[in-house]
C-alpha cells in the first residue's frame, strides 16, 4: 500500500511540475488544459476594446499527455456579471459566433526535456470572438466547459466609470530601467553637497508626489520592456516580448487577442493629438508599444507599419498614425530588409503628410502644424555621454539615416526632440489636447552594458529634459493644465556602494590589491563630480557634472551580471563586457577594462549581458490627478490612474473617428 501511495503521489508530481513549470510553460496564462484569454484575474477600463480567445489543449505525449492528443472541438463558454444569468460569449456581446481554428504547438517541460530534445506537442482546438467591449462597472466571471466537466473560469473585473477629462495633456516620461538606487546616483554625480546637505536638486525631486509601482509580467515575477510598456498603456499584463495582446499558442504572432492602448481610446474618444519620442530606435519595445499587437516585439517592420496604419489584420481602433515620432532606427525607413516588405518608410510617412527629418538643424525647421516623422540615425541614438563628452567616439559609427556609409550627424538629443514634441502636439492637439510619450532609452541599455556613467548622463539628460519641458509648457501657458508622470518600465539591481581610487587601482598588479582602491562607509569619502578641475570644460550647463573623470570615482555594480572585468571610472568609449568563446559562451572580455580585476558572472554562461531585476519602480506625479500617484501599486495601475484623468471610462461607445490629421 504504502509503495501504490508513493507511485500515486509521485506521478502527481510529475504532473504538477508540468504544469507549474518556472523556466518553461505550456502557455504562460493557462495551468489548465482550457484557456480564457484574457485569463482570469484581469481588470478593464469600461468601454475599452478587447478580443477574447478560448483554447482547448491535447497533449500528444509528456506527463501531461491528455485524450490521445484529441482537443475537445464542442467547448462551450459563457459571461454573465455578477447577480445576473450568464449568457453565451456571442449573445452576450451581440457578435456572431466564429469559426473554429486548429494548430499544433510544442513545448518542452523542463530544463532535462529541453536538453535531451524531447518536445511535448499539443493539438489546440480554439475560437476568437474579436472587438468586444465591457460598459458596465462590476465584477464578472467567464466560465469554459469542455472535456466533458472539466471548467476553466475567469474573473473580470470592469474599474469604476470616468468620463471627466480632468487633464487636457499628459505627458509620460519614461526612463527606461530606472531605479530609485539610480536617480540618486545621478543627484551624486550632477549635484553639489556641502556638509552632507545637496545645494541643488534633481527637477524630479521636485515633483509634489511620488509612488512606486510593481512591474512583474503576468506569467514571470521578471518583465522586459515589451510587456511592462504594454503594461503601462494598456492596463493589461502580458507576458514577456508580447505587446497589446494576450500571448496565446497560435503560428501567428499577430493573431493574439488584442486590448485597446491609451493613445487609441484617447484618439477614438476624445480626437486628441499624440506623440512618441525615445532615444532608442522608435520600433523598440517602448515606443511601439503604444501602437503595437504582437506577442513577438522583434517584428520591428510590422510593427512601425502598425504605427503608421493601425491593425490591418482583423478590424480595430483607428488611431491615425503619431502626430510626433522622433527617435532612431532608420533601418524600418531605409528601404531593404529592415522595412517591411523593402518598402521605402520615410515616403510612406511623406505621403500620409508628415514632415520627414533626419538631423536636428531639419527637426528644428519643421513647421509645427504638420505632423512629424523624425529619424536620426540607425539603431539606437548615441548616448549623452559620448554627444557631449567623447564625440570623437560618434566619427567611427556607421549610423546614418539616408543608409550613407558614414556616421549621422547633426543628432539632437531627448530634449530637443521633447520641446520640438510639445510645439507640434500643442499646436495639432488644439482644444482636444495631447498624449505624449518621451523616453530616455538608453538608461536600460547602458545598465545592461554595465556601462554606469552612460546610464547616469543618460539619467540627467532626461532630468533636464523634465526641467526644460516645464519651463516649455508654462510658455504656452498649459502647464496647469498638463498631468506629468516620469516613471520606469522596471529595474536593475544597481547600487552604488563606495569610490574607488583609480589613481591608486591603476598602480596594482594583481586583482585583490586593486580591489583595495575601494573606500566604503566613512573611506567612500566626497563626490569629485562636482568640484571643477583647471583645464575641463565640458559646457553642459548646470545640473551635470563638472568633472566627468576625477581621481575618485563612485564604485558601483549590478545584482545579475556577465563575467567581466571591473575598473571603475568613465569609459572612454562604450563597453562590451563580456566576449563569446568558442564554444559559444560568454566570458571575460579580454579588450575592456583590461587593467580591471575580474568579477565572476552569477548569469547563465549565454547571457552577454547584465538583466533586469524585481525593484519596484518609482512613480514621480505633478499636475491635474498628481494626487492619486502616491503609495505603491501595479503596473496596470498607471494607466488607470492616466486614463481617469483622460476622461477615457465610458459607460457606453464612444467613436468620434479620428480628426482629420493631414
Amino acid at each position: 500500500m504504502l509503495l501504490k501511495l508513493n507511485a500515486a503521489a509521485l506521478c502527481m508530481a510529475a504532473s504538477l511540475s508540468a504544469v507549474s513549470a518556472q523556466t518553461f510553460q505550456r502557455l504562460g496564462t493557462c495551468p489548465d488544459l482550457g484557456c480564457v484569454l484574457p485569463p482570469d484575474a484581469q481588470d478593464f477600463l469600461p468601454g475599452q476594446e478587447f478580443d477574447i480567445r478560448f483554447e482547448i489543449h491535447a497533449p500528444k505525449n509528456g506527463t501531461e499527455a491528455f485524450n490521445n492528443g484529441m482537443p475537445d472541438e464542442k467547448f462551450t463558454a459563457t459571461i454573465a456579471k455578477n447577480g445576473h444569468k450568464a449568457k453565451s460569449i456571442a449573445e452576450f456581446f451581440k457578435v456572431a459566433e466564429p469559426k473554429l481554428e486548429k494548430w499544433t504547438f510544442s513545448w518542452f517541460e523542463d530544463l532535462f526535456a529541453k536538453d535531451a530534445n524531447t518536445p511535448s506537442v499539443v493539438n489546440v482546438a480554439s475560437k476568437a470572438y474579436r472587438r468586444v467591449a465591457l460598459y458596465e462597472p462590476g465584477d464578472y466571471t467567464v466560465t469554459l466547459k469542455y472535456y466533458n466537466g472539466k471548467t476553466t473560469t475567469a474573473k473580470w473585473t470592469v474599474r469604476p466609470l470616468a468620463t471627466k477629462k480632468r487633464a487636457k495633456n499628459v505627458i509620460f516620461f519614461i526612463g527606461d530601467g530606472m531605479t530609485t538606487n539610480m536617480i540618486t546616483a545621478a543627484r551624486l554625480l550632477g549635484h553639489k553637497t556641502v556638509n552632507g546637505k545637496y545645494q541643488t536638486l534633481l527637477k524630479i525631486d521636485e515633483f509634489p508626489v511620488l509612488g512606486h509601482q510593481m512591474t512583474h509580467s503576468i506569467d514571470s515575477f521578471i518583465t522586459d520592456s515589451a510587456n511592462s510598456a504594454s503594461a503601462l498603456y494598456s492596463g493589461h499584463k502580458s507576458t514577456v516580448n508580447a505587446m497589446g495582446v494576450y500571448a496565446d499558442s497560435s503560428p501567428d504572432a499577430f493573431d493574439d487577442p488584442k486590448v485597446e492602448t491609451i493613445v487609441e481610446l484617447l484618439r477614438r474618444i476624445w480626437g486628441s493629438a499624440w506623440g512618441a519620442v525615445s532615444t532608442a530606435f522608435i520600433a523598440d519595445a517602448t515606443p511601439i508599444a503604444l501602437t503595437g499587437h504582437t506577442r513577438l516585439r522583434s517584428q520591428y517592420g510590422k510593427l512601425v507599419d502598425q504605427a503608421l496604419n493601425g491593425v490591418s489584420n482583423y478590424s480595430w481602433t483607428q488611431h491615425g498614425g503619431p502626430d510626433v515620432f522622433f527617435g532612431g532606427g532608420a533601418e524600418q525607413f531605409i528601404p531593404g530588409s529592415g522595412s517591411l516588405n523593402g518598402k521605402d518608410y520615410y515616403a510612406e510617412f511623406a505621403k500620409k503628410g508628415y514632415s520627414v527629418s533626419l538631423n536636428k538643424t531639419a527637426l528644428q525647421a519643421a513647421p509645427s502644424d504638420k505632423r512629424a516623422l523624425g529619424i536620426f540615425c540607425k539603431s539606437n541614438l548615441p548616448v549623452w555621454l559620448d554627444r557631449n563628452i567623447f564625440p570623437d567616439n560618434l566619427a567611427t559609427l556607421k549610423n546614418d539615416p539616408t543608409g550613407a556609409d558614414g556616421p549621422a550627424k547633426d543628432l539632437p538629443g531627448l530634449k530637443e526632440m521633447t520641446l520640438k514634441a510639445v510645439d507640434i502636439l500643442h499646436k495639432r492637439g488644439g482644444k482636444n489636447g495631447f498624449f505624449l510619450m518621451s523616453e530616455a532609452a538608453s538608461i536600460d541599455k547602458q545598465m545592461h552594458a554595465l556601462d554606469y556613467d552612460r546610464a547616469l548622463g543618460d539619467l540627467l539628460e532626461l532630468d533636464d529634459t523634465v526641467r526644460a519641458t516645464v519651463e516649455k509648457l508654462k510658455e504656452l501657458r498649459i502647464l496647469d493644465d498638463t498631468l506629468i508622470v516620469v516613471s520606469a518600465d522596471h529595474g536593475h539591481g544597481f547600487d552604488v556602494f563606495g569610490s574607488s581610487d583609480t589613481k591608486y587601482a591603476a598602480a596594482q598588479e594583481d586583482d585583490r590589491a586593486k580591489r583595495n582602491a575601494i573606500g566604503v562607509y566613512a573611506n567612500s569619502g566626497l563626490s569629485q563630480y562636482t568640484q571643477p578641475k583647471e583645464g575641463v570644460s565640458y559646457g553642459t550647463g548646470a545640473n551635470f557634472p563638472l568633472n566627468w573623470d576625477p581621481r575618485y570615482v563612485i564604485a558601483a555594480g549590478l545584482g545579475a551580471n556577465p563575467d567581466h572585468r571591473e575598473m571603475f571610472g568613465v569609459g572612454k568609449a562604450p563597453r562590451t563586457p563580456a566576449a563569446v568563446g568558442a564554444d559559444g559562451e560568454y566570458y571575460v572580455n579580454p579588450k575592456d577594462r583590461p587593467d580591471g580585476f575580474v568579477v565572476n558572472g552569477t548569469l547563465p554562461t549565454d547571457e552577454a549581458q547584465g538583466v533586469h531585476s524585481l525593484t519596484d519602480v518609482p512613480v514621480y506625479a505633478m499636475g491635474p490627478c498628481q494626487e492619486t500617484f502616491g503609495g505603491t501599486y501595479n503596473n496596470i495601475d498607471v494607466f488607470y490612474k492616466i486614463a481617469g484623468c483622460l476622461g477615457l471610462g465610458q459607460p457606453k461607445n464612444r467613436t468620434l473617428g479620428h480628426r482629420d490629421l493631414q
